[in-house]
């Protein structure tokens, strides 16, 4: 979702210095504030973890931004699909559907919002419309959108009806994203195991047996406070 020169310079920028800036922050760490008792090898060895902390931190935080993109696209496109098929069998052009979802989406996820603005333009000056559809698919990575790209593709070449292909891929988009909400359910009481044991049955156990072991006491505190009866046996049973 990064365009223009400018992110990629500053991605180059941080990769280039940053490992300098970990090496040189690690360096001043270990041998003017505080050493913990390293010996000569651990410290050179964390000045090198922080020079290697420093190189791979870009890559991670375009992963991260990247995955938290993918995931946004991933629950908007399907809703955003019926509504595209909507529009289209409601008598608008591709484009004006495309632009009409790309307002009532933005809302629920400004990144597809921004992906079909994007299309939108290019369907308007790109002298073969299908490649609108193709830097769409390749922009998003998603293999439900590549789907319905290239359905869309297809569609333009033969001049088969858009409302059939787009009818057939929401349904498709909307059995895959039925799927994997039964995955995800289907994989939640094996997560949720260690939870259940770390965290509810010692409630659990607390809340069972504290009442017991509050009796239990009370009833030993009880016993002890009780005074003793000693019994004197009768003179003539000595005798």
């Amino acid at each position: 979702g990064l365009r223009g020169p400018g992110p990629i310079s500053a991605f180059y920028f941080a990769r280039m210095a940053l490992p300098f800036a970990g090496a040189g922050l690690m360096f001043f760490y270990i041998f003017f504030v505080n050493d913990h008792g390293l010996s000569q090898f651990m410290k050179y060895g964390s000045v090198i973890f922080g020079a290697a902390a420093g190189f791979y931190a870009p890559n991670l935080y375009v992963s991260n931004l990247a995955q938290k993109r993918q995931k946004s696209i991933m629950r908007a496109f399907p809703d955003a699909l019926d509504m595209l098929l909507i529009c289209v069998e409601a008598g608008m052009s591709i484009e004006m559907g495309f632009n009409k979802v790309s307002q009532e989406i933005g809302s629920a996820s400004p990144e597809l919002a921004e992906e079909f603005g994007i299309t939108v333009a290019e369907l308007s000056y790109l002298p073969d419309r299908r490649q609108a559809y193709e830097n769409l698919a390749l922009r998003t990575g998603h293999e439900g959108v590549k789907a319905v790209c290239m359905a869309l593709g297809q569609a333009e070449r033969y001049g088969t009806p858009l409302g059939d292909a787009l009818r057939l891929m929401a349904k498709e988009n909307r059995e895959m994203r039925m799927s994997e909400a039964e995955k995800k359910a289907a994989a939640l009481p094996a997560k949720l195991t260690v939870p259940m044991i770390l965290f509810f049955l010692p409630v659990l156990f607390l809340v069972v047996l504290g009442p017991a072991y509050i009796k239990y006491n009370a009833m030993q505190d009880k016993n002890e406070a009780a005074p003793q009866v000693t019994q004197v046996a009768p003179q003539g049973d000595l005798a």
